[in-house]
């Protein structure tokens, strides 16, 4: 590595340390090189940083790459009591948005006795998991599946969502952050949340203590976009700007 690479990544990892993530163009622009440059750099950084989904972030971060089979027994009580508490929300006729992950599975449990039931769910795990409840009515939005997280995305899903009429969107996130907003570690998760959000009568975020305070690399919502918190975490942190109801679990 010479010289310049090494302030370019010098510059990249300072840029990176602030803002979590950094589009491949933008950091070409930053460094005044070409894309092709950077990735010659990244690929030199022996493990430094990395590029995921056309975006760099620091090879330090422990939390890459995100795998959902070693995130699902994480935070496991807590999480099936943000689900009880988001069931609490629930009424029977309802529409409900289930998002991907490993928080919201524990909520299709709690479905049960409930009368005319929908879930719509991009998410492999939550459609097992309602698949197995004939009284529930499975809307499942396909597409290019990722192994990773468990999930499909596809351009079209956003307008598949907008068309139905969702009651109760439940959304997970990675990150919460009272200035930087909700994210997640995934881009092809931010179209479908972002369209739940936008359409659904009420929007629910539910998330544990471990996700308070953090940002990751796909940006997708403001804190004000939700109209409630259900969470274990530190609620002082997230009323920092006021905004949505919080719930405590």
């Amino acid at each position: 590595m010479n010289d310049r690479s090494a302030m370019r990544l010098a510059r990249l990892q300072q840029a990176l340390a602030v803002g979590g993530t950094l589009h491949l163009r933008e950091a070409a622009r930053l460094c005044g090189v070409s894309e092709m440059t950077i990735r010659r750099d990244v690929a030199a950084s022996d493990g430094a940083m990395s590029l995921l989904g056309g975006r760099l972030v620091l090879g330090s971060n422990p939390h890459y790459p995100y795998d959902l089979d070693r995130q699902k027994d994480s935070h496991a009580p807590a999480k099936r009591r943000l689900c009880e508490r988001a069931a609490g929300f629930i009424e029977d006729g309802d529409t409900l948005f289930i998002d991907c992950g490993t928080t919201l599975p524990p909520l299709v449990a709690m479905l049960s006795g409930r009368e005319r039931l929908t879930v719509v769910t991009y998410a492999l795990n939550v459609a097992n998991a309602v698949s197995r409840m004939s009284e529930v009515r499975l809307v499942l939005l396909g597409g290019l599946y990722h192994a990773s997280s468990q999930s499909f995305g596809s351009d079209d899903m956003s307008t598949a969502i907008r068309r139905l009429g969702i009651n109760r969107a439940f959304i997970s996130a990675a990150g919460v952050h009272a200035e930087r907003g909700v994210s997640c570690f995934h881009f092809h998760e931010v179209a479908p949340k972002q369209a739940a959000i936008g359409c659904a009568e009420q929007r629910l975020l539910v998330v544990d203590e471990s996700k308070i305070g953090q940002v990751r690399p796909a940006y997708f919502a403001r804190l004000g976009d939700f109209d409630v918190v259900i969470t274990d975490g530190d609620m002082a942190l997230l009323q920092a700007n006021g905004g949505p109801r919080i719930v405590a679990a």
